[in-house]
């Protein structure tokens, strides 16, 4: 739902398999290519070996449709110009979660960020210039406390609010196309939008899924590779970071991340996290709230949380990085592997 960037913070699947594990039952199917500005990989183990790449673009259109405010007909485009309050399915469940989340996080997530990422330039207009006095400005239309659901409307109590799902949609998509392979009686999968991914199932060889965790980049043009990996199965993660979209001014880097307390661009050591939940939706919207709270403030919230765990990469000295994983999740380093 974002323009394209070609070096979307991503993860990379690592897949082990012979050729000839290719030529008995199940066959391997993977589908790739370009939706909601970034890539998708979408990976399944099916007895016949049917294609579902129209199904999958068929699923991705009627969510962009939903959902992206790249799309001026689309729900939340008419929504946010109060054109209609009235909302479909797929965004009446994104807006639920993203509310219980914005409460649950104290609105380090917000869905309605939306007028302080465009001013910002992060969004869909040209950047403004930022002075104290706009940035309060702004802060006053955002807040995740003025939207509520009745039904099937979306109800705001000014009209300037502005929905954006761009830190959840890419997850729920990722959660709806792997539902759409179970109803084909598909039980091993992975399903992955530009970084958010949900894996599910044994291989047929009983491996799990190899999921490889993109290193920090020195700039947004740095070659990606991996620096750990996790074994996944039954499992979602998304991966946020602020090394692959800001823009440089004054020599100081701005992150494309904004705090909703501040309305600025986060500033503070964390560079990337991965987030792991039963489902993609909720990995992708707390990989978000994590960035804009930091490592410390992150940790203290994932001490109550038994359903989430987390792995942080977090800047140390002038050109190093350091990591914490939270309990119950390994991480192994790829220098391990070789």
């Amino acid at each position: 739902m974002r323009k394209i960037y070609l070096s979307a913070f991503i993860l990379f699947v690592i897949f082990f398999f012979s050729c000839g594990n290719l030529q008995r039952e199940p066959r391997f199917v993977n589908i790739r290519g370009v939706v909601f500005g970034t890539y998708y990989s979408v990976s399944y183990y099916c007895e016949k070996g049917i294609d579902y790449s129209e199904s999958m673009d068929s699923i991705f259109e009627v969510i962009n449709q939903s959902m992206s405010y790249y799309q001026p007909q689309s729900v939340i485009s008419k929504i946010n110009r109060n054109e209609t309050t009235r909302a479909d399915d797929h965004f009446l469940t994104v807006l639920e979660r993203s509310l219980e989340i914005a409460e649950e996080t104290n609105g380090a997530f917000d869905p309605t960020i939306s007028p302080l990422v465009n001013a910002w330039g992060f969004g869909f207009q040209e950047r403004q210039n930022m002075t104290d006095a706009r940035i309060d400005s702004l802060r006053n239309i955002v807040g995740y406390e003025k939207v509520s659901i009745s039904g099937d409307q979306v109800n705001k109590t000014i009209p300037e609010i502005q929905l954006d799902f761009n830190a959840i949609a890419k997850g729920y998509a990722s959660d709806v196309a792997g539902s759409f392979l179970e109803s084909k009686g598909i039980d091993i999968y992975m399903v992955e939008i530009g970084g958010d991914l949900i894996a599910k199932g044994f291989k047929p060889d009983g491996k799990p899924w190899r999921i490889g965790l993109e290193r920090p980049a020195s700039d947004m043009l740095s070659k990606q590779d991996w620096d750990y990996m996790v074994e996944m199965h039954d499992r979602a993660v998304a991966t946020s970071g602020t090394t692959r979209k800001y823009y440089e001014e004054g020599g100081q880097r701005f992150s494309h991340t904004i705090d909703p307390q501040t309305g600025r661009p986060v500033a503070h050591n964390l560079l990337s996290v991965s987030v792991f939940a039963d489902d993609c939706m909720t990995a992708d919207a707390f990989a978000t709230a994590f960035m804009v709270m930091g490592l410390e403030d992150s940790k203290e919230f994932l001490l109550s949380r038994e359903d989430i765990q987390a792995f942080f990469i977090y800047a140390a000295g002038e050109t190093g990085y350091g990591t914490y994983t939270t309990e119950g999740l390994k991480v192994i380093p790829r220098s391990e592997l070789e």
